[in-house]
């Protein structure tokens, strides 16, 4: 199997540090050896590759960016886009694993969470013991999650939980699951764990997208939860965002991975197929639709670097989160079409990854956030002008 040596036309290259680079490389060689060979049968059979989470701990790819006093590597936030590049290089379903662990899951414990929350959670999930999912989305509440009808209740011995949440990426499969609900109307958190009786998590089957994730519901149905696992500094839907925002960041990094498993597809294939006596590479509408995926994702590359730089000095804004995730999510499905173009009906054989990266970021592109719902956010910051109702 060739090795990926990455697409740089713009030499961002040197604009990384050294540390970021071998980060890069390490996950890089990793998706290589041990995601790309096996991928296409768990897409196939609709699995999760659970035996790569272990892998994936020990080389810190859970909380990275968080305190290394919790088991985790204090990585800046470049490093950690790029391992979430990496990562959905191999697919969108791992890197959403991942994804959803860090800044779903331990985000939140982190940032709202008690120190004994902190101490005990956290260094169990860095090291892929323990595994996590995040609770907000509800099947008449995805766009408008404030409309949420998941209540909890205050009784002696903690909080009572009632309702049921959907669309929920480690469901099925988690540990614990960070729950979002409303308590005297007022959205908190909550750590609700497997097992707490009334507590369920059915796997939702028949998915043509992130067939190699676990998809799931929640149902809570009288669950009684300890007054120890409330996320005790959360006070409102704003904290649930935050959370969202983490994750969308990863998003706009990820997908340039899947942009450029699907040029390299394309580019490699394009440079072999012969017709009519020459490479189709060769023709200027072959030479169009590549020239287009490399300048997207040059774009996409920049936009990201800049993005990582800014929220590592403190200076990100949600809004240029919201530009970025909206902009190369639609971008990266964009190339995986146009690359199965290319492959021609080659493209939907499972002989190359095109067609599966194509059926995931149909999902990735409405997961945390529609792309209109992310036009909206970055229309309401430059115009003043909320357009939500």
């Amino acid at each position: 199997m060739n090795k990926f040596s990455g697409v740089d036309y713009f030499e961002i290259e040197p604009l990384l540090t050294e540390e970021e680079r071998m980060i890069r490389d390490t996950v890089r060689e990793f998706v290589d050896n041990e995601i790309i060979p096996i991928i296409e049968e768990y897409n196939r059979k609709a699995e999760f590759p659970l035996h790569l989470v272990s892998k994936m701990a020990e080389l810190g790819l859970f909380g990275p960016t968080l305190p290394s006093k919790y088991g985790c590597s204090e990585l800046n936030n470049v490093a950690y886009g790029l391992i979430m590049q990496e990562l959905e290089r191999g697919d969108s379903g791992i890197r959403s694993f991942a994804s959803v662990q860090s800044a779903l899951v331990m985000y939140p414990i982190f940032t709202f969470g008690s120190e004994e929350q902190k101490d005990y959670w956290l260094p169990k999930l860095a090291a892929g013991e323990k595994i996590g999912c995040f609770g907000l989305t509800e099947p008449d509440y995805g766009s408008n999650p404030g409309g949420m009808i998941t209540k909890a209740e205050k009784v002696s011995d903690g909080y009572l939980l009632n309702g049921a949440k959907m669309w929920i990426t480690n469901g099925t499969i988690a540990d614990v699951a960070v729950v979002w609900a409303k308590l005297d109307g007022v959205v908190r958190g909550f750590l609700v764990e497997k097992g707490a009786k009334g507590f369920s998590s059915p796997e939702m089957k028949g998915k043509h997208s992130l067939r190699a994730s676990v998809t799931s519901e929640l149902i809570f149905d009288n669950v009684l939860v300890p007054e120890s696992n409330l996320l005790s500094k959360t006070e409102g839907l704003k904290n649930a965002l935050m959370c969202l925002n983490q994750a969308r960041y990863g998003i706009a990094w990820g997908v340039v991975g899947a942009m450029m498993a699907c040029y390299d597809t394309a580019l490699n294939y394009a440079k072999s197929r012969i017709q009519f006596s020459k490479p189709i590479a060769a023709y200027q509408m072959t030479q169009e639709k590549l020239v287009y995926m490399l300048t997207e994702i040059t774009k996409a590359q920049l936009l990201n670097l800049q993005l990582g730089r800014l929220k590592d000095k403190g200076t990100l804004k949600f809004t240029q989160v919201s530009l970025a995730k909206r902009n190369n999510c639609e971008k990266a499905l964009e190339i995986a079409r146009m690359s199965r173009e290319i492959l021609g009906a080659n493209g939907i054989l499972d002989e190359y990854p095109v067609m599966r990266h194509a059926a995931n970021l149909e999902s990735v592109k409405t997961y945390e956030g529609t792309h209109e719902m992310h036009t909206l956010i970055v229309g309401e910051d430059i115009t003043g002008c909320p357009a939500f109702e």
